[in-house]
């Protein structure tokens, strides 16, 4: 459980929002490795909740119990030299390719829709600002979790790519995938969360947009670098 802040200090704050494969997952890891700065999967929280969700085979719209895991979820975040993926621990177990899973994922996202269950994780997600500043990555970190974030971005692009980059990321660790259904997947996920009425999935309130579609990670990393360059 991390302590929680002092809020008398300044401590900065980027978010990165967006939807599922926009590439903020891999795109947040880089600038946090590059400043220097702490990290913040907050998904991989909803994931998290989800998984023992489904390891208990409880409904997911079981608020009550739900939330109840939320509040009382065991998760520790550790990140080392490399940014290729953060290291989980749920109650002391690493956890990676399971939380990673569609029906994981589906599941997290019904979950998230739960206003008790989003309440019982907002102070968790805030309480992982810490000095020299955080990287926030999820779908609702500049809008809910951190409204005064110095800079708010959100990537996007179009479902058709992020369908090709979820089939190549699941072939590549020798996962089966459909396209097809990947993309359906896609789609209908994108229209849960944006327009479910808890925290919908939508830009905030001066967040840049930034189009990943045909932009590669580097170019994406580069050009937020140079966002924030012209804040400090």
């Amino acid at each position: 459980m991390n302590k929680r802040v002092d809020e008398s200090v300044v401590m900065p704050v980027i978010t990165i929002d967006g939807p599922s494969g926009s590439g903020k997952g891999t795109v947040s890891r880089l600038i946090a490795h590059q400043l220097g700065w702490h990290f913040l999967d907050s998904g991989a929280l909803y994931r998290l909740v989800a998984l023992v969700a489904l390891r208990r085979q409880l409904e997911l719209s079981k608020e009550a119990e739900i939330a109840l895991i939320a509040r009382e979820l065991d998760v520790e975040f550790k990140v080392n030299s490399s940014v290729e993926e953060a290291r989980i621990l749920l109650e002391g177990t690493p956890v990676r390719d399971e939380i990673r899973s569609e029906q994981c994922g589906n599941a997290a996202s019904k979950v998230a829709v739960l206003p008790a269950v989003r309440e019982a994780l907002l102070q968790r997600q805030r309480d992982f600002r810490r000095l020299p500043g955080l990287v926030a990555d999820g779908r609702d970190m500049g809008s809910v979790v951190f409204p005064r974030a110095e800079l708010k971005i959100f990537l996007d692009a179009s479902a058709e790519e992020r369908a090709q980059r979820r089939y190549k990321q699941l072939k590549e660790k020798g996962m089966n995938a459909n396209l097809a259904a990947l993309l359906e997947e896609i789609q209908v996920r994108d229209a849960r969360d944006r327009n479910r009425s808890v925290a919908p999935l939508v830009p905030a309130d001066g967040a840049i947009l930034v189009d990943s579609t045909t932009q590669g990670i580097d170019e994406v990393v580069a050009g937020i670098l140079e966002e924030w360059s012209k804040l400090t």
